[in-house]
């Protein structure tokens, strides 16, 4: 049979529709298609193929039969893989008796593993126990992202913090954008990739083990690894962004069986990202792309109320495995066996020794060279510990009062290379019956956790610290010599322990010596989880008690030598070292860790040298030996009989063990030498493995998450392998008890934590009777709910179960527990996978802290690991987003931070360790300083409120009549009445009014400018700016020749002269147009503005001043702009002499005054036109609101080119004919007490500035009040300060100016706010009579629902809000639903419309598109009052009844401005406001100086400046992420870290946020980093 190419081709559309409509047309098509390919096989025979393609293609045919039922939903995940399994059987040659589909390939492991083969050959050991099992898992799940190639956007980072930045070579995704018949052959193309290559995983190199603990085997490793892929390839992988099918709610039933399908969807379905002309947008365009599918499937999302946004509850899995397994029975240990000459004692033991055996080596210490340091005898022990006990007695305080008595606590104090002098300090303190507490010797003031022992000593009572000659030399010393006070401890008197320093005891004097019994022997410090320090007190009896299990298990015998790496201060080395060796008089070789880090091998050459029988080690120490061994010859460990690994009960020293075992076996170390133990402080040891092989199980991860035991026979990644600690330690009895809650025993196959009845174990936590209770006194009870034992059991910490034969497994420990949406996650685990990924290329081996941190009321995970300093950026990046893929495939959670600093700044222990408490306390106060952060909040944060769905809207009569029906009336308000009442309201135009106060009043004084140092620069009266008007409209008219109407640009500084060219232009019939001068230091960026405007305006010349003229015609200018294009400029410096020959008398009131051009926050330039009618009535407005008369004097400190500060500037002076005290802001630069002294001098009684020139005297002035009290500053004549603003008032802002200055007699209610914008200049403004401004509290969740909802002051999510001033006479405004266009009810959330005189009367272009903008200024409501024009101000706000009275007598009504349209984010459905955001993050970090946020198509963006170094860049963006998240429920996609000053803010000091974001698309801001949040 054989088919043309065309006839191939045409069975594609067919395929389609088989996928598509219908599942058996699929199967019957398949048959069809698989002929095709036979007859295709066929044709390769003639290359000299054997028939075996033909086979192979049958079963090729039938396995993808199978995987298209899966994927259409007909068996489940299980039927799969059973039915795959039974298929695959018949095809694939046996090898070695092991089945699978893998076993024919080539080996996936390195060809040097090869040499570990030998002692693998017997087959007794199932190669799923292979410890690097977990390595393999990692680098095979890291292969399929690899092969899915999921693009990442790397951070970037400013090259003054990386020397070598590979920005450069990063290259963004492909462009290619797939419709969805596009993706439906790629779809087909794979499911043919999939037949041809046989199901196969293409198997990278680097897929098994790269850790030096490589134990596989050759034969059977390479297909074990093999099935762990392809099993891989058929599940599960990953929820970084996991997406369910469209459109379908899949039910509970089919949750394994869509595991497939999403995956394929996922793959198939995710849009590549386009590449933008930036690199920072083509980053973010990634990013986008990996967002732009929902996280889970779509629900029916609806909201019981609208702005109740509840966090959602993380549901139970209704599939997710239960312990199924029987009760489980507490096992008891071997009885303690009854040995006759077993001593009464401890000190007993040491005295039998000591006058016996005096001779008799106890304890060898060894210096940095490894040499014996000094060897203490019995005899020396035994004599030297007399001596102390008998001066610690007698000799410290008086004989009357006495410092130390018997069951006194005393302070241990040696370092770790002098176990000697503590030995003799320790039985010195027995001796004497007080209680020794073994603690660190603290290196500084602050040394990490020194504060929290420190605790623990005053909880103790300790005053005594017994310490060595050399230790009390190195301690930190004060000036006078003295040991300083340390942090938290408490005052102490340090006593030195060498015999030179001590009194020999009177021949009569013997220590009492009596039988072990209940008194506190000593006191074991343990450091918690959030880092405090707890002491645990073991009693004698139970100190003897557990030297005599300890005995027993480890079968010691007399004059045995132990070589000891561990602490001799606590845990298994105190145990073994220094209290059981003395019983049976071993001599200890001491190994310290400062010999350790020179010479890993240390400890084995003395294992050798001495013939040591015990050796007890960490897993770490045998790992550090691995790495050394190869430069050592003549190592023999035949001689060990007990290699005692004391962290055996972490899962992962399996793979130290293995690989120890694997390379030393050859020099004579036995497998049954290795015992593991499982111990803990409070219950001492747990259990020991003695001689006997290691039992071992390979555990489902996802098991383990849920508290429940299975044992993974299918292979899969997400596997534990653990091994036992071997049996109960005799005399105890253990039980497993559910972790939380009433301590029921739990299932056989249930995860719980192990309890220990025994007389050996700790007692209490001192001094913490609660605490104590919680742990010691435990009385464990069955199912049925009576109690298993009268004894009380002692909680361990350690988490496992028991196995069979009483084998005790642990799975990790209490402290590493980490609750993450219910599921259970250890530390050592993601610790584990982390170093799986590149063991030890990156980070560094033993420093990685694994943490979590509670946000957004559930638990996250944060990974803080030291990165190696020659690792590239690059590197790092790839290895920690490697990291994050691992650790999501493996463990199905997500990671919320990833961070890396460099190497040896984590806190650490004095042994070496990492300080896990002091770690995680500087993550959180934003003190780590790492160098690379990666933060992943879309990938572990699912409890987010459901995003907000629109519900239909509701017609504007329902509306209505809801409002009546409770009572609501309309929402709108307005203003008093314009009256005309005096002389000039009778003009129309204000350039008649100027030319009536000339003639009227001459000589009175409108205008006065003031210098930086406050003296009086120039003055204007009412005469001589009329004659200076008229001088520059005879400029205008005879060198300008400028007919009426047209435009005129002034372009001037802050000053007289830009009043007396606004009126020259009135004088002369012309429009004028304000524009701010260019900056000279910035003139490419601020010149460009002026040309706009100078071409948008139309302007038909431009008049400024000689300097600014001289300015525009440099070369800096030219270079920017070519003024040779401009209009004639015209230089007012030098003005004709004579006046025109007439003036220009306006007819028309509605005529053009001036054009008011300003630039929003949005960065749009707008000009709004001013009419004479509307000029007119401002003015009367501002003088009735503020009182304004001839004889008052008012401050001005605004910028004079736009809105009320230019009508505050230039024309209210002239209508009211009040003198204008004019403040250039600019002055306050130079000398920021500026304008509060002009006040003060002037005795000024009302002034005006904006938000900025209040910051600047807020933060300039803040700690100079003192000194300007001194210079006479006196504001308490201040009647009404007003802030100029077009957006919510700043209440943080004016509060702290109210407080700064309230000692210099300014009064808080004299401080308030104005509110104008583009349509009308304004609206509201506080004045001089009237009620105080009022402020509510609103629910900050409620308005992002567009909903008013007032609570209490404190509340959660409460935010403050201040009225922005009384309603200007003859104003009316509306709250109006800017949708529907309908009134909306009192206390309702809408946009403000405005109806008045003064509103503008429309924009001005200059193009013909002032239509497109025309319901700004003319809108109607939909209902209700229809005959109203408003003018629509695009700001959200809405009016308040009080219950305060206005001048009227009425009840005053409050307009609070919450926020512009324009710039408020729409997000998850909601309406967040900028600022809102903003005063979180700034408050999320001391080192933010500014911040704004803006969106960018669905991400937010926000931008932080950096107050402080470089290096505290990347602490910002975990601190602004999770403020972010925790206060507004939002996640962050891209944090940006700039320097001070690069956020853009105009003249009012308002936040150009649309000009930050073109800055930062074009990637001009020069960042110092920018994180993107995955």
């Amino acid at each position: 049979m054989s088919l043309t190419a065309s006839a191939y081709v045409n069975v594609i559309p067919v395929f389609f529709i088989s996928i598509v409509f219908h599942r058996s047309a699929c199967v019957l098509f398949l048959f069809a298609f698989f002929c095709l390919i036979n007859s295709r096989d066929t044709d390769v025979k003639r290359l000299g193929e054997t028939e075996e393609l033909g086979r192979n293609s049958l079963h090729r045919l039938s396995h993808s039969l199978i995987y298209l039922y899966l994927f259409a939903g007909d068996i489940t995940q299980k039927g799969y893989e059973k039915k795959r399994s039974k298929l695959i059987r018949a095809y694939v040659p046996h090898a070695g008796g092991m089945e699978g589909p893998m076993s024919h390939r080539a080996p996936l492991g390195p060809p040097s593993a090869a040499r570990f083969h030998r002692r693998r050959t017997s087959g007794t050991r199932d190669e799923r126990y292979r410890s690097d099992v977990h390595t393999e898992a990692v680098q095979a799940v890291l292969a399929r992202h690899v092969e899915r190639k999921v693009a990442v956007p790397m951070p970037s980072k400013r090259r003054s913090l990386v020397v070598q930045t590979s920005m450069d070579a990063y290259t963004p995704p492909g462009d290619d954008k797939h419709t969805k018949s596009h993706t439906l052959r790629f779809i087909l193309k794979d499911l043919l990739r999939r037949v041809h290559s046989d199901c196969q995983i293409r198997s990278p190199a680097h897929l098994g083990s790269t850790s030096s603990s490589s134990s596989s085997t050759q034969s059977g490793g390479s297909g074990n690894a093999g099935r762990l892929a392809d099993s891989l390839a058929h599940t599960h992988i990953s929820h970084l962004a996991h997406t369910h099918l469209a459109h379908t709610h899949l039910g509970q039933s089919h949750h394994q069986q869509s595991h497939l399908s999403q995956s394929l969807f996922r793959f198939y379905f995710s849009p590549a990202g386009v590449p933008v002309s930036s690199r920072v947008s083509a980053k973010i365009q990634q990013l986008v792309n990996t967002l732009k599918q929902p996280r889970r499937p779509p629900l029916r999302e609806f909201f019981v109320d609208d702005f109740d946004e509840l966090l959602e509850v993380q549901q139970p899995d209704p599939n997710q495995p239960r312990p199924e397994g029987a009760e489980m029975m507490p096992v008891r240990g071997e009885a303690l066996g009854v040995v006759t000459n077993w001593p009464p004692s401890l000190e007993a033991a040491l005295q039998r020794w000591g006058t016996i055996s005096p001779k008799a080596p106890c304890l060898t210490s060894l210096d940095t060279a490894g040499k014996p340091l000094y060897v203490l005898t019995y005899g020396k022990l035994w004599s030297r510990s007399i001596k102390l006990a008998y001066n610690i007695l007698h000799k410290l305080g008086s004989k009357q009062e006495p410092m130390v008595r018997p069951g006194d606590r005393v302070a241990l104090v040696f370092p770790n290379n002098d176990p000697v002098a503590f030995m003799v300090a320790f039985y010195g303190c027995l001796l004497a019956e007080v209680v020794p507490v073994p603690i660190e010797v603290p290196l500084s003031r602050k040394d990490a956790g020194s504060q929290q022992i420190g605790f623990l000593l005053g909880s103790c009572g300790v005053t005594v610290a017994l310490t060595s000659d050399a230790c009390h030399k190195g301690l930190p010393k004060s000036a006078t010599g003295e040991i300083p006070q340390f942090k938290g401890w408490p005052k102490l008197l340090w006593f030195v322990t060498e015999s030179k320093h001590l009194s020999k005891p009177p021949r009569d004097w013997f220590p009492h010596i009596k039988d072990a019994n209940n008194d506190t022997a000593y006191i074991e410090y343990k450091t918690c989880k959030d880092g405090s320090v707890l002491g645990v007190t073991v009693t004698r009896i139970a100190l003897l008690t557990h030297c005599q299990a300890l005995t027993q298990s480890c079968s010691y015998t007399e004059a045995e030598t132990i070589v000891n790496v561990l602490d001799f201060k606590k845990d298994v080395g105190l145990w073994h070292g220094i209290l059981t060796s003395v019983m049976n008089m071993m001599h200890v070789i001491s190994v310290p860790y400062s010999l350790m880090k020179v010479n890993p091998l240390s400890w084995i050459q003395k294992v050798c040298q001495y013939k040591a029988k015990v050796a007890c080690v960490k897993s770490r120490d045998m790992h550090w030996a691995l790495v050394a061994h190869k430069d050592q010859k003549d190592i023999n460990l035949s001689s060990l009989r007990m290699l005692l690994v004391a962290d055996g009960s972490n899962p992962w020293s399996i793979s130290s063990c293995d690989a120890f075992l694997n390379v030393f076996q050859t020099k004579g170390l036995r497998g049954e030498v290795i015992c593991p133990c499982a111990s803990s402080p409070e219950a001492l040891t747990v259990a020991i493995r003695r001689y006997t092989p290691p039992g071992r199980g390979v555990l489902s991860m996802q098991g383990l998450s849920y508290g429940v035991v299975r044992v993974d026979t299918e292979e899969r990644l997400s596997v534990l392998t653990v091994q036992d600690v071997g049996t109960v330690t005799p005399g105890g009895l253990v039980c497993v008890v559910k972790p939380e809650g009433v301590p029921q025993l739990c299932q056989t196959d249930e995860i719980g934590e192990l309890c220990v009845c025994s007389i050996a174990t700790g007692t209490s936590y001192y001094g913490l009777t609660g605490m104590t209770k919680n742990t010691f006194e435990v009385y464990p009870v069955s199912s049925g709910g009576g109690l298993i034992s009268e004894y009380a059991f002692v909680r361990t910490g350690l988490l496992g179960f028991i196995g069979p034969g009483g084998l005790v497994f642990i799975t990790g420990k209490m402290d590493g527990l980490i609750m993450v949406s219910g599921r259970r996650h250890n530390a050592d685990d993601i610790v584990a996978t982390a170093l799986a990924v590149e063991p030890m290329k990156f980070v560094y081996r033993g420093r990685i802290a694994v943490f979590s941190v509670t946000v957004l009321r559930d638990e996250r995970i944060v990974v803080v690991a030291e990165q190696r300093p020659d690792s590239t950026e690059e590197d790092s990046f790839q290895w920690m987003s490697r990291v994050l893929q691992a650790i999501d495939s493996i463990h199905g959670v997500g990671v919320f931070c990833l961070a890396l600093v460099p190497a040896n700044t984590l806190p650490k222990t004095p042994l070496g360790g990492i300080h896990l408490s002091e770690i995680k306390q500087l993550y959180l106060e934003g003190g780590l300083h790492p160098c690379n952060v990666l933060m992943c909040p879309h990938t572990c944060v699912t409890n987010l409120p459901k995003p907000r769905q629109k519900q239909p809207e509701i017609g504007p009569a329902s509306v209505m009549v809801g409002n009546l029906v409770s009572g609501k009336r309309i929402a709108q308000a307005s203003g008093r009445d314009l009256g005309q009442t005096d002389d000039n309201d009778q003009f129309l135009f204000l350039s008649e009014v100027l030319q009536w106060r000339a003639q009227t009043t001459p000589d009175h004084v409108l205008y006065t400018l003031l210098s930086s140092r406050g003296a009086v620069s120039s003055s204007l009266t009412c005469l001589q700016l009329h004659k200076r008007a008229e001088r520059v409209a005879a400029l205008l008219m005879e060198r300008g020749g400028l007919q009426e109407g047209d435009h005129v640009a002034l372009v001037y500084p802050p000053g007289i002269d830009l009043i007396a060219a606004f009126y020259g232009c009135l004088y002369a019939g012309c429009v004028p147009i304000t524009v701010r001068p260019p900056h000279p230091q910035n003139i490419s960026t601020t010149l460009p503005t002026v040309k706009m405007i100078v071409e948008v305006s139309h302007s038909a010349c431009v008049m400024t001043t000689a300097v600014i003229c001289k300015l525009l015609r440099s070369k800096e200018a030219m270079a920017t702009v070519d003024i040779r294009n401009w209009p004639p400029v015209l230089d007012t410096d030098d003005l004709p002499k004579k006046k025109p020959p007439a003036l220009y008398k306006p007819t028309n009131p509605d005529g053009l005054a001036y054009l008011d051009f300003s630039v929003s926050t949005t960065g749009m330039l707008a000009g709004v036109q001013m009419s004479h009618n509307a000029v007119g009535a401002f003015c009367r407005s501002v003088k009735l609101q503020c009182e304004l008369y001839p004889s008052r004097e008012v401050a001005i400190c605004l910028d004079p080119y736009c809105g009320l500060g230019f009508v505050l500037w230039c024309l209210c002076s002239v209508y009211s004919g009040h003198q204008s005290i004019l403040i250039p802001p600019v002055e306050l630069e130079s000398n920021p007490a500026l304008w509060l002294l002009a006040v003060s001098q002037l005795r000024v009684r009302d002034t005006f500035c904006s938000y900025s020139v209040m910051e600047l005297c807020t933060k300039g002035l803040g700690l100079q009040t003192e000194a300007l009290k001194a210079r006479g500053l006196d504001l308490s004549r201040v009647r009404a300060c007003v802030v100029v603003a077009e957006e919510r008032p700043r209440m943080s802002l004016t509060h702290s100016f109210s407080k700064l200055f309230k000692d210099l007699g300014l009064h808080p209610r004299s401080v308030s706010t104005a509110f104008g914008c583009r349509v009308n200049l304004a609206i509201c403004l506080q004045g001089t009579s009237g009620p105080d401004p009022t402020t509510v509290y609103v629910d900050m969740r409620a308005l992002r629902h567009d909903r008013v909802r007032l609570v209490e002051r404190g509340s959660p999510h409460s935010l403050p809000l201040m009225e922005s001033g009384k309603i200007l006479p003859g104003v009316r405004i509306i709250i109006a639903n800017p949708e529907t266009k309908g009134p909306l009810g009192d206390s309702h959330l809408g946009e403000i419309w405005v109806h008045s005189a003064h509103n503008g009367s429309g924009y001005y272009s200059g193009y013909g598109e002032e239509v497109l903008q025309s319901d700004h200024f003319n809108s109607r409501l939909s209902f209700g009052d229809t005959q109203t024009v408003w003018a629509r101000t695009g700001y959200l706000g809405f009016l308040r009844r009080t219950e305060l009275t206005d001048a009227n007598g009425e009840r005053h009504d409050a307009l609070f401005v919450v926020g512009a349209l324009e710039e408020a984010m729409e997000l998850r459905g909601m309406r967040y406001h900028p600022i809102d955001i903003e005063t979180s993050v700034i408050r999320a970090h001391k080192s933010i100086m500014e911040c704004a946020v803006f969106p960018w198509t669905n991400l937010l963006v926000v931008v932080v400046e950096l107050e402080g170094s470089e290096q505290e860049a990347l602490d910002l963006v975990p601190m602004v992420t999770k403020a972010v998240l925790e206060e507004h429920y939002l996640i962050v996609g891209v944090v940006v870290v700039t320097d001070i000053g690069v956020i853009p803010i105009n003249s009012r000091g308002e936040k150009q946020r649309m000009h930050l974001r073109d800055g930062f698309l074009q990637d001009q801001l020069d960042p110092i980093y920018v994180a993107y949040n995955m």
